[in-house]
């Protein structure tokens, strides 16, 4: 398999900066370029700068706070507009489960929570993910915004870190897909989306002192790769990079990856904005390829751009072409996005729709992990039903941090107000407990909250099944144990003990480890299940909806099984820079186990049904360059199903061919007996590997091989194809 590298028309160089010619991004529409052109040569100086540089919804000054001029209030940021040009203010907010808000309680906006961006992952469903982003950013739209700080594609290469819940797992092209879906739906609405944290933001401890050492082929074939994939499906407005350092240089003025990745190799056209005080030079982030400062004068230690990148430009040391080129970014984004010809408004919001879509989207997150026995689903009649902990009664956990949703109605858990970042939890009020009530007829619930294991044992003991409710909360500027804390561990155990039917409902972050797993009959993964998620946790467990969610990343045993057993950083020197050495590679998550033949606790891809289907006629086949899985698969059973069928690769050069690759993938609805054939594309780059000194994809040549597989490591059926050495081009 062959594919030519196309030449590209060479750049200008001035003073040390390439200048591409003409307007950037042959993708843009043509009316979008000579619009942002147009309007930037009526432009003022100041102008420009006012539009590369961003505003806080409050502006620190001292201990006085002063609100920024015409800043939605709690909003994540502000850029004015240039009303005389028809340019539109930048009215920005956090972030991909739904519209937060940020600063104090007086500003906090009540709006429909997604379930976290990891459970919308677990449905490997990018039409679901589509819709999912299309409501919340009809709710940011309906809420005066014009810019979502949604789309996060960091992998987890650590299980433990905290906004993990925010991001889309390990693999890159599942974390690419489901997050470029999302951006796309989030984009339908006239606003802009974002895709971050630009790169290698993979844990919070340290995160703006940390270097993340790695290898470009490394790099190329895992987080960037992730990055490629949600920019081609998504074509994000905005690219977000990262507080971290990346090999020593920092993310927000590192040229390799803003320039020469991005916008050479990737033809980005839009633009790139900081994160909140992820800026630490003038001239060195406006020549590396940082088009916007973002809430410059709260987060950062100075203004960077402003004043002082103007004061660059007239020492030479910026060239006036850099400025222009960050300012028509910006046009371009606004005009092609549809905010300057639709610019929001605030209006009405249908919650009730709105809800039915985050239920929707977590009753096909929730994964099945553990069904000893058919004890799920469980039976509607005559069933008597400890429900235990997690504050199971009022509500839901939610992530924290600035993707934090404040639900309508407010905290089911009420407390005293948090005084620092990043707040408490929050608890979406959607009571599981009743909305297993609702669906049992002449049966009986009773609850136990868990603080007393004793009572919630004895609970269980006069109980037909027990249902012990999980919770580890996650948020941003922290990072996790894999262990559950306070003490539910000990109280599963004491649960399962005196009832051996007790199912385990996690609601978490990300992986957990499981000790009491032999002693229970089941366990669900329900992550952060969001506004709709106490119905959508009953709907599955009495059956209503299948169990269809599949693992989007890896359940370790334990910290040992993990690159780094250890989180790094020193704990007592937090200001202090360390560097993370990436030794694994590309071989991130179910990839490491399979490098090391470590056998985790459930393994990337892993779900189970409530149905049975059966797969055969798996075959592979190349036309035109193009790879194509195709297999049947049907529905044995008595009921409709969800399955999702995963292609995976091994090519020559895949690490001695130890390492397979999620090459595909499809979610499926069945009907009883129904049979479908199904057909699966495979990426090229799936197929190769990087290659520095030709800056391209390489396919080596030789045998590949591709299991139709239920998991990473459940692989049902092989086939083989003689592929060609061949180069292939960034799309």
């Amino acid at each position: 398999m062959r594919v030519g590298v196309g030449l590209l028309a060479l750049p200008v160089l001035l003073g040390g900066w390439a200048v591409a010619p003409g307007a950037p991004g042959p993708g843009v529409p043509r009316a979008a370029r000579a619009w942002a052109d147009a309007t930037l040569r009526a432009m003022t100086q100041a102008e420009k700068l006012d539009l590369v540089t961003g505003q806080f919804t409050r502006v620190f000054a001292g201990r006085d706070f002063v609100p920024a001029a015409a800043a939605r209030p709690g909003s994540a940021g502000y850029v004015p507009g240039v009303p005389r040009l028809h340019v539109p203010p930048q009215w920005e907010t956090d972030a991909g489960i739904g519209v937060a808000s940020q600063v104090d309680a007086t500003t906090r906006r009540e709006r429909t929570a997604l379930p976290s961006g990891l459970a919308t992952a677990a449905t490997w469903d990018p039409a679901l993910a589509y819709r999912a982003g299309a409501m919340i950013g009809a709710e940011a739209r309906a809420s005066g915004f014009d810019v979502m700080l949604a789309g996060g594609v960091n992998l987890a290469r650590d299980p433990r870190n905290g906004r993990n819940f925010e991001y889309a797992g390990e693999d890159p092209l599942l974390a690419g897909t489901m997050v470029g879906a999302e951006i796309a739906g989030i984009q339908s609405n006239h606003i802009i989306a974002t895709t971050k944290h630009f790169a290698m933001n993979d844990q919070e401890f340290g995160r703006t002192v940390l270097s993340a050492d790695i290898d470009e082929a490394s790099a190329r074939e895992s987080d960037l790769l992730a990055f490629a994939f949600a920019i081609e499906r998504g074509d994000p407005g905005a690219v977000m990079c990262a507080y971290n350092r990346v090999n020593l240089v920092y993310a927000c003025q590192n040229d390799w990856l803003l320039t020469h990745v991005l916008k050479d190799d990737w033809h980005y056209p839009f633009y790139v904005m900081s994160d909140w005080g992820a800026v630490h030079s003038t001239v060195g982030a406006a020549m590396a390829g940082l088009d916007q400062e973002s809430a410059a004068a709260s987060f950062d230690k100075t203004v960077y751009f402003g004043a002082a990148l103007n004061k660059a430009i007239e020492a030479g040391r910026v060239p006036e072409p850099r400025l222009d080129d960050m300012v028509r970014r910006i046009l371009l984004a606004l005009k092609a996005k549809g905010v300057v010809d639709d610019p929001p408004r605030i209006g009405r919001i249908d919650f009730s729709a709105h809800e039915a879509v985050a239920r929707e989207d977590e009753a096909a997150a929730i994964v099945l992990l553990k069904n000893a026995d058919g004890v799920l689903p469980l039976r509607e009649t005559g069933l008597r039903v400890a429900v235990i902990g997690g504050h199971a009664d009022v509500g839901v956990l939610s992530g924290g941090g600035s993707a934090q949703v404040y639900p309508r109605g407010g905290n089911a858990v009420p407390g005293p107000a948090a005084t620092q970042f990043p707040g408490k939890p929050i608890y979406d009020p959607s009571s599981p407990l009743r909305a297993i009530a609702s669906m049992l007829r002449h049966g009986k619930v009773d609850f136990a909250s868990g603080e007393n294991a004793a009572a919630a044992a004895a609970l269980a003991a006069k109980s037909d099944v027990a249902v012990v409710f999980a919770t580890q909360w996650s948020a941003e500027s922290r990072d996790n144990s894999l262990m559950l804390p306070d003490g539910q561990n000990a109280l599963i155990a004491r649960v399962a003990a005196a009832n051996p039917r007790t199912i385990v409902v996690l609601e978490t972050g990300g992986p957990v480890a499981m000790p009491w797993l032999d002693a229970v009959a089941g366990v669900v993964e329900a992550w952060f299940p969001g506004s709709g998620g106490g119905p959508a946790i009953a709907d599955m467990l009495f059956g209503r909806h299948d169990a269809s969610g599949r693992l989007p990343i890896t359940f370790p045993v334990s910290a040992r099984q993990l690159p780094r057993p250890t989180m790094p950083g020193d704990a007592k020197k937090p200001d202090a820079p360390f560097d993370i050495r990436y030794f694994e590679g590309a071989a991130v998550g179910y990839k490491w186990f399979e490098r090391t033949r470590q056998t985790p606790l459930f393994p990337f891809g892993f779900g189970l049904s409530y149905g049975h289907d059966t797969f055969d006629d798996f075959r592979v086949s190349e036309a035109k360059g193009t790879v194509t899985a195709q297999f049947r698969v049907r529905d044995d059973g008595h009921r409709w199903m969800n399955e999702v069928a995963q292609v995976y690769v091994s090519c020559p050069g895949f690490d001695d061919g130890v390492i397979w690759r999620l090459g595909g993938f499809s979610a499926l609805r069945l009907e009883p007996g129904e049979a479908r054939t199904v057909r699966v594309a495979i990426d090229p780059r799936l197929l190769a590997n990087w290659n520095v000194v030709k800056n391209a994809w390489l396919t080596v040549g030789g045998t590949c091989r591709f299991a139709l597989a239920r998991s990473a490591r459940d692989r049902v059926a092989t086939a083989r194809l003689q592929m060609a050495a061949g180069t292939l081009s960034e799309p």
